[in-house]
């Protein structure tokens, strides 16, 4: 169990980490600190106050932390209103928290991969926490700031922790990797995201993708999906870095091979065989990429040393995120409504993936599948061909009406056939103020977009009609209701 009788740090064991010195009382050299936050906003009593350096310099809020209840704070230059560690650089300083910090888990799991990583990792969480104490990046923690204050937040007498490792650009995974220093390693997938950054599009991505061998222990473990177009590159950079291979997927020799996947009301039931053995197990995700996530989760916890029995009993608890999969259903005159929320990110991966979790549930009589999308982000030169690129997935999927917002998606919205079209507004926004336009009852809808684009508005709006007042539309659907 973790020790919750030990601070999280002493100043100290903060000025012994960073190589700083402490200003301040004598009396401070025995203060502990209980969390570590950069957001003077989010200060709670007796945590350490990271001054970093971003959009505002954190020094300036230092005072204001120091009055919310801060205990000390980590700084660059001094500062007024309580005791500080002096270093010469706060980011460089939280970085060498995070090393000093790391060994405090015994085992250690690192996730990363162009979709499904936060669900994944917290899956992987989940399975963690019914083993014995354990410790993970919390929301999408997973930069260059987010990593090593994951690893500084470590309570000591943790047993098992994972972590959550992104990119924006190239050259970013491989070093918050070797802050990690994982035991066991995965990339859930590569595709289309942030492909503006690499002039060889998708294998730029895959190999920078796999720079997350490059941190793990000396006989570490990499978890490969041998479905991704890209794993015969994946997987040589997981042996260049000495890894043992351990593979996902659902063609023959995958130590974790798929053979079925049933979504139904309460989620999923899925059919595997794992090292050869058949496996029957139920998942509370519904969506059909959770098939081949589960099994990426079982083999990272077997890495772990978590048992079987426990990894299949965290994937039958494990619920959809927010603004991921999070399902909730909506009363509107004359009925309800299915809305399943997908808001909060997308690519052209995940959007296919989507598609086809959508086209796979059953549908009540009168109803439809209706999909609202806003425009995908970070694709660059590709953005045109891979949004009107949607259309054939949309149609393999049987999705009934296409709603969409966003200058990117006008170009998938003029390409779809009237059967299919739906409403398209310039914004996110202003398609939400048209909520009531979107569904009607019995349809199950699904919202999906980039982050940046703004679906989780559209969500919200829909999420809302239970309570809303539906003015002078009784049907609740002011949009044409398309026929299959």
């Amino acid at each position: 169990m973790p020790d919750i009788q030990t601070p999280l740090w002493t100043a100290e064991a903060i000025a012994s980490a960073t190589g700083g010195t402490l200003h301040g009382p004598d009396a401070a050299q025995d203060i502990g600190v209980s969390g570590l936050t950069y957001n003077s906003r989010e200060i709670a009593p007796g945590d350490l106050f990271l001054a970093l350096h971003g959009a505002r310099d954190g020094h300036e809020f230092a005072a204001a932390a120091f009055a919310a209840g801060a205990t000390m704070a980590l700084v660059d230059r001094p500062v007024e209103g309580g005791p500080y560690v002096l270093v010469p650089d706060t980011l460089k300083g939280l970085e060498a928290m995070g090393v000093a910090a790391r060994d405090r888990a015994r085992l250690r799991g690192a996730v990363t991969g162009s979709v499904g990583k936060t669900s994944v990792t917290q899956a992987i969480k989940a399975g963690l926490d019914l083993a014995g104490s354990a410790h993970a990046s919390i929301k999408s923690y997973n930069n260059h700031i987010g990593v090593p204050l994951t690893l500084a937040r470590m309570p000591h007498g943790t047993e098992r922790a994972v972590f959550e490792i992104g990119m924006n650009a190239p050259g970013e995974i491989g070093p918050l990797s070797k802050f990690v220093r994982p035991h066991a390693a995965c990339v859930t997938t590569v595709g289309p995201v942030h492909i503006e950054a690499f002039a060889d599009g998708e294998a730029g991505v895959a190999r920078e993708k796999a720079t997350i061998f490059e941190g793990l222990v000396p006989g570490g473990v990499a978890v490969i999906n041998a479905a991704d177009a890209h794993a015969d590159l994946v997987r040589q950079a997981a042996v260049d870095a000495g890894a043992v291979v351990q593979t996902f997927g659902s063609g023959a020799g995958c130590d974790a091979r798929l053979l079925g996947f049933k979504a139904d009301a309460e989620g999923a039931r899925v059919t595997a065989e794992i090292d050869g053995h058949r496996l029957d197990y139920r998942l509370a995700q519904s969506g059909v990429h959770w098939g081949l996530n589960s099994l990426c989760v079982i083999l990272m916890l077997r890495a772990l040393d978590v048992s079987l029995d426990t990894a299949l009993q965290a994937l039958a608890g494990f619920q959809p995120l927010a603004g991921r999969g999070q399902l909730k259903t909506v009363a509107i005159p004359g009925g309800t409504f299915t809305l399943i929320d997908e808001s909060y990110n997308a690519n052209p991966l995940s959007m296919k993936a989507g598609f086809l979790s959508l086209g796979a549930r059953p549908v009540p009589e009168g109803g439809r599948r209706v999909v609202i999308l806003t425009d995908m982000l970070e694709l660059g030169e590709h953005s045109r061909a891979l949004h009107e690129g949607l259309i054939q997935p949309i149609a393999a999927a049987g999705l009934d009406v296409v709603h969409a917002a966003g200058m990117e998606m006008r170009r998938l919205h003029d390409a779809l056939p009237p059967s299919r079209r739906g409403l398209w507004r310039a914004t996110a926004a202003e398609l939400a103020a048209e909520a009531n336009k979107l569904v009607g009852p019995g349809d199950i809808v699904m919202v999906k977009g980039s982050n940046g684009s703004k679906a989780s508005l559209v969500a919200a709006a829909l999420a809302n009609l239970g309570s809303a007042d539906q003015g002078n539309n009784p049907s609740g659907s002011g949009a044409p209701r398309a026929t299959r």
